[in-house]
């Protein structure tokens, strides 16, 4: 079965892992790029490398990000030499950081260095970056306009969303290697990551859309909502910016028009999405028990929506 996954956040990522340990290399991963940042002469891509270490197995699984057992002694000796620290990163993952900021200085794409990245980690799945162009989440809050980082560490993600903007989408275009993953995809699946800020910003880009109609996979999408909230981030305040409600119908609405079904938990006191084909089903990733259980739930649903 070859399936392609959207995934931004922590839910996708997790999500990735699960579904590489069922379906191995018939995974491919598109990877939102827009809160990549540039910082300490590095190229940071926080989704692609939060995906890429979940499906190598490296992730810090008790602090949701960073690799297992790493240390931070060049950000210790930066920041004790004067250089901001608010945006850290362990040892390991500098070196991949600095690795992707030398691939594109080079006049590679980001394309190129993410797939020698999984090749230098061993990983079965493809990890995809939604585009080579350069795209930036910017957050309008109460406080003025924000870089997405900024908000979310800087910030604490406290202040009222506003609205969210996307610079440099207009120049964006999907990748020959995604267009491609999506015509030969068997099921298409809409991660369970924020769906504004994570799942978004890859729909966001000219063209995806269309190139995900035109796939005759059917188009699966995961609410990130389990007993009625969400476990990790900001969700709720980019849904209420949008005016959206803060459900899985909420997030429903947002994919109009592309999703074909959606898994929904089973312990949600909200109402599922109208006029759309539901599966409930338990949706916590608890463990890698758990993310193996929601793959398969996921990748059983798609299986008999291809089969009707």
């Amino acid at each position: 079965m070859r399936v392609v996954l959207l995934a931004g956040g922590t839910g996708g990522a997790k999500l990735a892992a699960g579904m590489q340990e069922e379906i191995g290399g018939g995974l491919t991963v598109v990877a939102n790029t827009a809160d990549d940042i540039e910082t300490l002469g590095v190229h940071v891509s926080p989704d692609p490398d939060l995906v890429t270490y979940w499906l190598s197995g490296e992730i810090d699984e008790e602090r949701g990000w960073g690799l297992r057992d790493d240390t931070f002694t060049v950000m210790e000796r930066m920041a004790d030499v004067g250089a901001p620290n608010w945006f850290s990163l362990s040892d390991r993952d500098l070196a991949v950081c600095l690795y992707r900021a030398e691939f594109l200085r080079s006049g590679g794409r980001q394309t190129d260095a993410q797939a020698q990245i999984s090749r230098g980690l061993r990983i079965e799945a493809t990890v995809l970056p939604m585009c080579d162009e350069a795209v930036r989440t910017q957050v309008l809050t109460e406080h003025g306009r924000r870089e997405l980082q900024e908000y979310l560490i800087l910030d604490g993600g406290t202040p009222r969303v506003d609205g969210v903007e996307l610079d440099g989408i207009a120049a964006a275009r999907p990748t020959v290697e995604v267009d491609t993953a999506f015509r030969v995809a068997d099921l298409i699946v809409l991660g369970p990551s924020n769906p504004v800020i994570s799942i978004g910003p890859i729909l966001a880009v000219p063209g995806m859309r269309e190139a995900i109609a035109a796939s005759p996979a059917p188009v699966v999408a995961v609410s990130p909502y389990v007993a009625g909230a969400v476990l990790k981030g900001p969700t709720n305040k980019f849904m209420e910016a949008l005016g959206r409600p803060t459900t899985a119908a909420g997030v429903a609405s947002l994919y109009a028009g592309l999703i074909d079904a959606m898994v929904v938990d089973e312990g949600d006191p909200d109402r599922p999405p109208a006029d759309l084909p539901t599966l409930a089903a338990p949706t916590l990733m608890d463990g890698a028990a758990g993310r193996v259980r929601l793959a398969r739930t996921v990748l059983d649903y798609g299986a008999s929506l291809i089969d009707a």
